[in-house]
């Protein structure tokens, strides 16, 4: 009964968010009176950025809780807070500060696996048990073919990194405890890539789960972009063609949210900032087999997207240019921030995070 009530609190605040970012009323904005911010409105919910105490560019990002996050990014940094952002602790890795870090997964405030991008040994895996105290690298990638983009765990010890294609195929990394130790997959089950195909490792979020088997993995830089969904944790795939615009190494499907096994939301674009990012997100309502470009969609490259907690129907995308909110789950998009951010994610207990360039970390408050 206890966690029934605490189920129906948390939906009710998901809820609760989702129509405060509604637009107004006729009456209502007759009688509010909102003073505009930087990047936002005041009053309605925002983005308020934390002092991180850093310059470094994090685009990866584990939110665990209101109070509790973590942020990877370049020049080895791994920062942690307790405190909703007030203090943050570094807690890179000893020797880390020439990896790129794109991607961390946590599972609480004390336990996280971080994952280090590039050609060959550049690819690793750290695990830490104590809030980054100490870290045991448990992966470093011994093939100079492969480039590890992204991970994504579906429980506490069951988790896929994936690399661009090796021979002609995207290379899968499995783990059965926790990212402690970590095999490749067969490649069997993996469809051709294209020519030119690869994953892009701008916010974490070109592989990910629902569920305890379901996983999609995302691609650009072909002449299609494509959506590969596996319903047995990597074993076998199937690809789908996304309407996102592709067709140069610069464009394709940046980022995934999932909220279950089958609705899906896909934002991307064209990352360079000269080039406009027409057709940049679509949604899906059966696990991925199929994919529909947004009605009115993102207006410029997006590289991240998240589910708003416990919501059937919103969700943000983020990217260099500003935030973006659907209330109709990815079919129409209007923008209510323009600061810039790579990555976001959202917690159980109703919590939104966001981070990326010159150290930015921001917390969405009401």
């Amino acid at each position: 009964m206890g966690k029934s009530r605490r189920m129906v609190s948390m939906g009710l605040a998901g809820a609760a968010l989702a129509l405060a970012f509604a637009p107004a009323g006729p009456a209502q904005a007759a009688g509010g009176h909102p003073q505009a911010g930087p990047h936002g409105t005041h009053g309605a919910p925002h983005w308020e950025l934390k002092d991180s105490g850093t310059d470094a560019r994090f685009r990866g990002l584990a939110a665990v809780s209101r109070d509790a996050a973590w942020v990877a990014g370049t020049k080895g940094t791994v920062l942690r807070t307790s405190d909703g952002g007030s203090h943050w602790r570094n807690v890179s890795p000893p020797g880390a500060g020439g990896l790129e870090f794109r991607d961390i997964e946590a599972f609480d405030s004390k336990r996280a696996v971080v994952l280090a991008i590039g050609e060959g040994d550049a690819s690793r895996v750290f695990r830490t048990d104590d809030g980054g105290v100490t870290w045991t690298e448990s992966f470093r990638n011994p093939d100079p073919k492969a480039f590890y983009d992204c991970l994504t765990f579906f429980d506490a010890r069951h988790g896929l990194a994936m690399s661009d294609p090796v021979d002609g195929k995207y290379r899968i990394l499995s783990t059965r405890d926790g990212g402690r130790s970590w095999e490749v997959l067969p490649g069997d089950g993996m469809p051709a890539a294209q020519e030119g195909e690869a994953g892009f490792a701008a916010s974490g979020q070109c592989l990910v789960s629902a569920g305890p088997r379901d996983v999609w993995l995302a691609t650009g830089g072909a002449a299609r972009a494509r959506v590969l969904h596996s319903s047995d944790r990597g074993l076998t795939w199937r690809a789908t063609d996304a309407p996102i615009p592709a067709g140069d190494p610069a464009r394709g499907v940046f980022g995934l949210a999932f909220r279950d096994r089958t609705h899906g939301i896909a934002v991307g674009g064209d990352y360079r900032a000269d080039q406009a990012s027409t057709r940049a997100s679509a949604t899906s309502s059966d696990g991925g087999r199929t994919w529909a470009a947004s009605a009115a969609p993102v207006p410029a490259y997006r590289s991240g997207v998240t589910w708003l907690p416990h919501s059937r129907t919103s969700a943000l995308a983020v990217g260099p240019t500003g935030t973006d909110l659907t209330l109709d789950a990815g079919r129409t998009w209007r923008t209510v921030d323009t600061g810039s951010y790579d990555t976001a994610d959202c917690t159980r207990d109703g919590a939104c995070w966001a981070s990326g360039e010159k150290g930015r970390v921001a917390r969405l408050e009401r």
